[in-house]
């Protein structure tokens, strides 16, 4: 999960520049997004979880890892690019919602990333989530989404990276 768990607080800490919704307001008269969603985030956090997982493919190569899933450049790029639609499908429904940026949506803003990265997987590699994806290694993924959230949030706060600890 590493190329979906990389994405998120990449595009935070490189963020930043035009917003990927343009300013531009839905009917509802929000933002579609906000101007947290920024394009240079979502290709520097896209990028980076491509590259966490071309050194997991790497590494499996290179060292006895059968005990983990076998990558390829297909699964590392959906479950990358599928993150951080996730997070922007998610935005958009926050908004939706009358929620802010920064706002808490529990469970959303936990698991958006997993729905997004399985989603995409489901559509485009769906060979690949059954077989690498096992039940054991799905409830892992469910257990430890929301604790990774957390410690990663309160580790952007720290930095200020971002404006609240959740």
């Amino acid at each position: 999960m590493l190329p979906a768990y990389v994405p998120n607080p990449i595009a935070a800490l490189c963020g930043g520049g035009t917003p990927i919704d343009g300013g531009k307001m839905y009917k509802d008269g929000r933002r579609f997004f906000g101007d947290g969603k920024t394009w240079r985030g979502l290709f520097a956090g896209i990028m980076a979880g491509i590259a966490i997982g071309a050194l997991q493919i790497w590494a499996y190569g290179a060292y006895d890892l059968s005990m983990l899933p076998k990558q390829t450049l297909l699964s590392v790029a959906l479950l990358s690019v599928g993150a951080l639609l996730g997070d922007l499908a998610k935005s958009f429904f926050k908004r939706r919602l009358g929620k802010e940026r920064g706002a808490k949506w529990p469970i959303a803003d936990q698991y958006d990333l997993v729905a997004g990265a399985f989603l995409l997987l489901l559509v485009f590699n769906p060979a690949w989530l059954f077989s690498e994806v096992t039940l054991p290694a799905f409830i892992c993924i469910l257990i430890l989404t929301p604790l990774l959230h957390r410690i990663t949030n309160i580790i952007g706060y720290a930095l200020k990276v971002k404006e609240v600890p959740w």
